[in-house]
């Protein structure tokens, strides 16, 4: 902008990948078709669990929705990013980048939580299968959906507000490819220490308790399998449990390390790189580690597209 020093800042310039100029038609197709095979994949997921009815449970309940979650999520910044890599001018207007910030928050939040809802979900199983569909029902399912939503709602409209109401006159640049928290603090002109140490916590809470939550959830689930009597019972009830659990390191390693460790040690463009595996790579991980763990999901897969290759014989 010009005489940016002198009027309140009315668009961000995006500069992630401003030290890659001879590399962004490079980037474009290869974050297009990631982003595209993210998309099929997510797709492929929720059509998959909502024509079989043998799916029509808990915990494919969880993962129909945390396809959708990130589904949108990827939503919320690629498109713009891909545009970006192929503009001259990488631009977002003040209320786009509070909306884009909002969203991102709001879906990033509420897949902290619905993983700590899919841990107790795998509590129940384990620990109490006997009622495991009576504890487990619909309205249980729909009532922890709700409160994961209303949490990442509740947690992004205070961070945002936050952030939003922080007057922003000095610059405009942002070194990253969307409007994340750090780099847009970064250019206000000034914030308090207060809200600043509220948004740190605030980031720290949506981490720490749905992570308290899953590790109470499997504390109680290890010492139900190894009570077990047959190896192979431990086995299979354990199994059960691999992919959510390799779901919740990959994504609290991610966000602990972007969000949780002492900023001065590390520089913009690093912070950018960090975010690209988070919000390009780890979304289309997920689905592919649920998918092809999963005999019972892949069965389901198969008898799905054999029906709809067989619609047009009739």
């Amino acid at each position: 902008m010009e005489w940016v020093n002198e009027t309140l800042v009315r668009e961000f310039v995006f500069l992630g990948f401003s030290s890659l100029a001879g590399l962004q038609r490079l980037l474009f197709v290869v974050f297009l078709l990631v982003y595209m095979f993210t998309l099929g994949t997510n797709a492929v997921i929720i059509s998959t669990i909502v024509l079989d009815r043998a799916l029509h449970t808990p915990m494919y309940f969880f993962l129909a929705g945390l396809s959708c979650s990130e589904t949108c999520y990827t939503f919320i910044i690629v498109p713009k990013m891909l545009v970006d890599l192929l503009a001259q001018k990488k631009t977002i207007s003040f209320l786009g980048c509070s909306i884009q910030m909002f969203s991102f928050l709001f879906l990033g939040c509420s897949h902290s939580f619905l993983l700590a809802a899919m841990g107790y979900d795998r509590y129940v199983a384990i620990c109490n299968p006997l009622r495991y569909t009576v504890i487990m029902g619909h309205g249980m399912c729909v009532g922890l959906v709700a409160v994961v939503y209303l949490c990442g709602f509740t947690i992004a409209e205070i961070i945002t507000s936050l952030v939003f109401h922080l007057p922003f006159h000095s610059s405009n640049q942002l070194h990253h490819f969307f409007c994340d928290i750090s780099p847009v603090l970064k250019v206000a002109s000034h914030h308090t220490h207060f809200s600043q140490f509220v948004i740190i916590m605030l980031c720290a809470l949506v981490l720490v308790i749905p992570l308290l939550l899953i590790l109470i959830s499997y504390i109680h689930i290890i010492s139900a399998i190894l009570q077990f009597p047959s190896t192979l019972g431990r086995y299979k009830a354990f199994s059960t449990c691999t992919s959510h659990l390799i779901i919740v390191i990959v994504h609290y390693d991610c966000a602990s390390f972007i969000y949780l460790r002492p900023k001065s040690n590390y520089s913009s463009s690093q912070d950018a790189l960090i975010s690209v595996s988070y919000t390009i790579l780890t979304p289309l991980f997920n689905p592919m580690i649920y998918s092809l763990r999963n005999k019972e999901f892949k069965s389901a897969l198969q008898i799905v597209v054999g029906r709809t290759i067989s619609l047009p014989r009739h």
